[in-house]
């Protein structure tokens, strides 16, 4: 299972993908990563697949806009060919479009591959393997991981205050004038607490020896297998693969020149 994987090789193999992905231009190469990522995120996770959906729908939202975007927008060098359609002074070519539904399909691609690691990935896990494997210093990682920790506690007094302003009276705002002052009204008590939160955890994080220092011992050990390298070979692997057969069958693009 990926929720398994050492989070900083995860990592590594989602960010390699992510990145040369970004260089085509082409609609063959994402297509194919994109079916692939389907295909690990069903049978190699147990993500079920409505939360999926749900989670994915503002990703295709967001790639139907980039599409629509550079189909209208698109440069001289990729809007050559055919007039496919036009709008009021807009007019769709046959590169245009093309290049449309390859930055949506890269957007789709860039989506997958977040979701896919945001759900199989243990927040603390992986701030160990960043302590462990890329030797971040453990008062930078810890920090953050305790900074992420207080987003439900601020979620709750939020909670709290709005309930509290309800009992004394205070209805929702109206108006932008209302809304800043309750803007205020909320965020000064959120902003008081959260620094005497911070100020007890770095004194508890201090006393506790968590320095900066990078040798130290530690009671989970996160290490790097067989497993882990198995997936960073898949990943990378079949986008080495999709690439080779884009080429094979003349439709690899990078920055608009074809290959």
């Amino acid at each position: 299972m990926i929720s398994s994987i050492n989070p900083s090789i995860k990592l590594v193999a989602v960010l390699i993908p992510g990145i040369l992905l970004g260089l085509t231009y082409g609609v063959f190469t994402p297509l194919l990563y994109f079916i692939f990522m389907l295909m690990v995120t069903f049978t190699m996770t147990n993500i079920p697949i409505l939360r999926w959906l749900k989670l994915f729908s503002p990703f295709i939202i967001l790639a139907l806009g980039f599409a629509w975007t550079t189909m209208l927008y698109a440069n001289q060098t990729f809007s050559g060919g055919e007039e496919i359609f036009s709008l009021w002074a807009f007019e769709v070519t046959a590169g245009s479009f093309q290049t449309g539904v390859s930055v949506g399909l890269r957007s789709l691609c860039f989506g997958a591959l977040s979701l896919m690691f945001i759900l199989t990935t243990d927040s603390t896990k992986l701030m160990l393997s960043f302590m462990q494997q890329f030797k971040l210093p453990p008062k930078i990682t810890y920090g953050i991981l305790a900074g992420y920790r207080f987003l439900p506690v601020f979620q709750h007094e939020l909670q709290i205050l709005r309930q509290a302003h309800r009992v004394r009276g205070f209805s929702r705002a109206r108006g932008i004038k209302g809304r800043l002052n309750q803007f205020r009204r909320y965020a000064i008590p959120l902003l008081a607490n959260g620094i005497r939160k911070a100020e007890r955890v770095s004194i508890a994080m201090e006393s506790k020896g968590f320095t900066g220092d990078t040798d130290r011992t530690h009671y989970h050990r996160m290490t790097v297998g067989k497993r882990d390298w198995l997936f960073f070979a898949l990943m990378v692997g079949v986008l080495i693969a999709v690439f080779a057969l884009s080429y094979y069958l003349g439709y690899l693009q990078i920055f608009g020149k074809q290959f």
